[in-house]
């Protein structure tokens, strides 16, 4: 592999890779948590080294429940990035988030099922703090960089993440309004806080493409829907990318990654060797 990336960007529905990507290889990883949901796009845009990853894999074949986050993060870990920007199709749950529009969200709540949540177990016992589950730097800059290609933007909000892969119910829709949720979507959560785990900067770039289905005079929510919101958007979403890029200065240091520092709850000694050998990538500077 060439120059470490310094940015990893995940694709979600309606992306599915960035233009103007040069000097690109492509390349499979394998890690302790089986194989990310496709390979990872390895390529130089603005002169700068990035990857890119397909969460649905190529074509879209995995549900939001079948992604395998754990190996998805794990393999952006691997190579040696420390941010990670994930791009992802949404709900709005708010009159004034409208479809087209793009949301730079602050908050998450995970109303998700059956996802496995963490890297810790098996021996390990890790407990992260995740008040604020978005990295304040990335956000900010990824907020100017959507800014920059007269998308119309907001900076914060909440999302709720749901099992999927149906859509939700209007008696559902309506109580994540009451609840005081911003948007819906299917794939923010465990990515953010594994991402956390991970000890990596992570953003989520998230485009309005419908109001589910609690907006009576709107057309409810629809695969048709949500795709050709995602088409319209892609030009949005490949400029952000490229202005992001050119503009790059991470800070010299950021709280997200050092998470670790004071979370293993196992003593050292106590860890089976297996599980230290599996969680080394994450672990090792700790122990």
């Amino acid at each position: 592999m060439k120059k470490t990336p310094i940015l990893g960007v995940i694709g979600g529905s309606g992306l599915y890779g960035l233009e103007g990507l040069e000097d690109t290889q492509t390349i499979d990883i394998d890690t302790p948590f089986g194989s990310p949901s496709s390979p990872i796009m390895l390529g130089t845009l603005s002169g700068k080294r990035i990857a890119f990853l397909a969460r649905h894999g190529i074509g879209h074949f995995l549900t939001p429940g079948e992604v395998n986050y754990r190996a998805n993060i794990y393999a952006l870990k691997s190579l040696g990035l420390h941010h990670v920007v994930s791009v992802s199709a949404v709900g709005s749950l708010r009159e004034d988030y409208i479809p087209g529009q793009i949301v730079i969200p602050d908050q998450i709540f995970d109303f998700t099922k059956d996802r496995e949540r963490s890297f810790f177990g098996e021996g390990m016992v890790g407990h992260i703090g995740v008040a604020d589950p978005f990295c304040a730097f990335l956000s900010g800059s990824l907020f100017e960089a959507v800014t920059r290609t007269g998308a119309e933007v907001h900076r914060a909000g909440t999302i709720l993440t749901i099992e999927g892969p149906r859509f939700s119910t209007r008696a559902e829709s309506n109580a994540y309004r009451s609840w005081g949720m911003s948007l819906v979507g299917m794939t923010a959560c465990p990515e953010a806080f594994l991402a956390r785990e991970a000890e990596l900067c992570y953003a989520v770039m998230a485009h309005v493409t419908d109001y589910d289905v609690w907006h009576t005079s709107e057309e409810e929510v629809s695969v048709e829907m949500v795709l050709r919101t995602m088409q319209n958007n892609t030009a949005y979403a490949q400029q952000a990318m490229r202005n992001l890029i050119e503009d790059w200065e991470a800070p010299a240091d950021c709280s997200c990654q050092h998470t670790l520092k004071n979370a293993i709850m196992t003593q050292p000694d106590k860890i089976p060797a297996e599980t230290r050998q599996k969680l080394d990538l994450l672990v090792r500077k700790y122990l």
